[in-house]
C-alpha cells in the first residue's frame, strides 16, 4: 500500500471541523499521532441495520493507516462502510469553584473513513505485527508468530489516517477570574496517571521462568 506521505497538517472537513471549543482543537498531524501512540485500545463506531454499535478494540498504525483487530465487528464491516474510530486520554479533573465550570483534562483524537478488511497476507502480517508492538514492543519477535490458519481466521482492518479531528485541553479551571472565584471554594486539577505493575506469571510456566526484558522493564513505567 505505498504511497505519498500524507500531509503534517490535518484537512478540515464537515466530518472534523471543530464547532465547540474550538481553541482546543488542533489540526496538527503531528498531536494526532502522538495521542495514537500514547495508547492502543480504541473505540469502533459502525451503524449495523440502522442502529449504532460501538466496540472496543485494539489498534497500531503506521504513517498512512490505522490497523485495527477487526473480528468484533467482522459482522457488520464490509470494505466501503463509514466508520468512526476515537481513541481519548484522561490527564485530570478540573474541579471549579462551580459545578458549570467543571471539567477534564484531556487528549482526544477521532478518525473517519472506510474501513477496508486487509487480505494481502503481506500486509496482514506486517499490519498486526504493527498492531502487536504497538500495545507491547518486543513481543513480536519473541512470542510464535500466527501461522496460515490463525492468520485466515484473524479479521484486519485498515483505516486511512488522513481524515482525523484533534482536540487537548489543558491548565486549570475557566473560572477564576469570574464572580465564583470570591466564594472561597478550592479550585484546581486533579491528576490521573496509570502505570503498569508487576509482571504476573501465567499457571503451567516452568519454575525459575522469568518475564522477558521487554515486559519486566515496563514495571512502573507509565501508560498514556
Amino acid at each position: 500500500m505505498a504511497s505519498d506521505p500524507l500531509p503534517r497538517t490535518l484537512p478540515e472537513t464537515d466530518l472534523t471541523r471543530h464547532r465547540r471549543l474550538r481553541d482546543q482543537g488542533s489540526l496538527d498531524r503531528a498531536r494526532l499521532e502522538a495521542i495514537l501512540d500514547a495508547g492502543f485500545v480504541c473505540h469502533l463506531g459502525v451503524v449495523v441495520e440502522g442502529r449504532p454499535l460501538v466496540v472496543p478494540t485494539v489498534y497500531g498504525r503506521d504513517e498512512r493507516w490505522l490497523y485495527l483487530h477487526g473480528s468484533v465487528a467482522s459482522r457488520s464491516l464490509a470494505d466501503g462502510v463509514p466508520v468512526c474510530v476515537t481513541v481519548t486520554h484522561v490527564d485530570a479533573l478540573v474541579p471549579a469553584r462551580s459545578v458549570f465550570e467543571h471539567g477534564v483534562n484531556y487528549r482526544s483524537a477521532v478518525i473517519h473513513g472506510e474501513a477496508r478488511k486487509v487480505t494481502d497476507p503481506d500486509e496482514k502480517r506486517q499490519g498486526l505485527r504493527r498492531l502487536t508492538e504497538h500495545a507491547t514492543p518486543g513481543q513480536w519477535s519473541y512470542a510464535r508468530q500466527p501461522n496460515r490458519r490463525e492468520l485466515a481466521a484473524t479479521t484486519l482492518l485498515a483505516l486511512s489516517l488522513e481524515q482525523a479531528s484533534v482536540k487537548i485541553r489543558t491548565g486549570d479551571p475557566d473560572d477564576g477570574d469570574g464572580p465564583d472565584a470570591a466564594l472561597g471554594l478550592w479550585a484546581g486539577t486533579l491528576p490521573l496517571t496509570a502505570t503498569w505493575g508487576t509482571p504476573a506469571p501465567a499457571p503451567g510456566l516452568p519454575p525459575g521462568a522469568e518475564p522477558p526484558a521487554h515486559i519486566a522493564r515496563r514495571k512502573g513505567t507509565r501508560h498514556g
